[in-house]
């Protein structure tokens, strides 16, 4: 299905490596079955997941001992795991499909024992893992249900983009970074010419007029209101997300800041937040590119923990889908990125989830 044949606004949740990951008996997704019906009543039309093309193309069926990139954070593990991607994957579309349920294809290139996902050095290799992947679901019979495929999370961050360059972030607006894109779509557009594809994107957003897009099919930002391009809300609590990925330390400060720093005046962070989906809307008209947003709106770290409510977050969310619903330039919208049964205090308020999800179906594309 291609991006250009939707006709409403989706409603999408961020299921990133969660899915697979999180089968431990009380972690979410032990029950996919369960999950999707869940996911359902709630009204989405689609899940976001990690496709592990790395370790598919060295061996799919192989069991791949994953490293915790956090052990804070409640996505994914926050410890040692095993996982095998086939036939989980494939099952795991397949049940999707089976719901009407559609499905968008990223990477957040997990780290394994081995760190085979140093072994990719060129886009060209890029490209071949990922067309491992869809050679599998297109055997399977399920490449319909695919919606679009995201080569890499958050490009090009050094965390989920660790072959590309040592250190920090490099900038996008470089003809090695763009090559990489364009290069590595290629490989898979002339393999699958019937897909959409991209790379989502987390920040550089203030300098897009220097970033070349035409070789995708969409964009798609990630974008919240505590993010350093759209806010200082995150120095002004004194949170550091970088540490906060094995500090216990930045949940404190959370608990203690994030809400009450909000509540002192909700009303210039919601118009921090609507200056930056009113950026990403303007970046899509000028390039004629359908935007999804799958990761995002309040802040990037939160979880079920003792002081973190809950209704803050879900306000500014809230407003968030509403700001860049009217703008009509969204094809697909999340809630947020804590749309999942682990966050039970999110997950369990289903009239807020229905409400939201009304709202982006009721929406215009244009």
């Amino acid at each position: 299905m291609l991006i250009s044949e939707v006709t409403r606004p989706l409603a999408i949740a961020m299921w990133d490596f969660s899915w697979l990951e999180r089968r431990w008996p009380g972690a979410g997704y032990e029950d996919w079955g369960r999950a999707l019906d869940e996911l359902q009543e709630r009204g989405y039309d689609a899940v976001r997941i990690d496709a592990y093309p790395h370790l598919f193309a060295a061996d799919p069926r192989r069991e791949w001992e994953l490293l915790p990139v956090w052990n804070q954070h409640d996505w994914g593990s926050p410890a040692l795991t095993r996982v095998r991607v086939e036939p989980a994957l494939n099952q795991f579309i397949g049940m999707c499909a089976e719901r009407g349920v559609k499905v968008a294809l990223s990477t957040w290139f997990r780290q394994d024992r081995d760190d085979v996902r140093m072994r990719v050095h060129s886009p060209a290799d890029l490209g071949r893992v990922w067309k491992s992947v869809l050679d599998s679901i297109d055997g399977a019979g399920l490449l319909d249900n695919i919606l679009w495929v995201d080569l890499c999370n958050e490009w090009p961050a050094p965390l989920w983009a660790p072959f590309l360059e040592a250190g920090s972030m490099p900038s996008r607006t470089r003809p090695e970074i763009r090559q990489w894109m364009a290069d590595s779509i290629d490989v898979l557009r002339q393999a699958y010419p019937g897909l959409d594809y991209c790379f989502s994107y987390t920040a550089e957003y203030t300098n897009w007029r220097e970033q070349d897009v035409s070789f995708m099919d969409l964009l798609e930002p990630h974008i919240w209101m505590a993010q350093a391009e759209v806010s200082d809300f995150e120095e002004r609590m004194g949170f550091d997300l970088g540490r906060a990925s094995f500090d216990p330390g930045m949940y404190e400060i959370l608990a203690r800041n994030a809400e009450s720093l909000y509540r002192k005046d909700p009303d210039h962070w919601k118009n921090c937040l609507k200056k930056g989906i009113d950026l990403l809307a303007d970046w899509s008209r000028h390039t004629d590119k359908p935007l999804i947003t799958t990761e995002g709106w309040a802040l990037v770290a939160y979880k079920d923990w003792p002081l973190l409510d809950w209704d803050w977050v879900k306000e500014l969310c809230a407003f968030g889908v509403e700001e860049a619903s009217k703008t009509g330039r969204w094809t697909a919208l999340s809630t947020s990125h804590f749309c999942g049964p682990q966050f039970e205090g999110m997950w369990r308020d289903v009239e807020w989830h229905r409400r939201l999800t009304d709202l982006i179906h009721e929406g215009r594309i244009g």
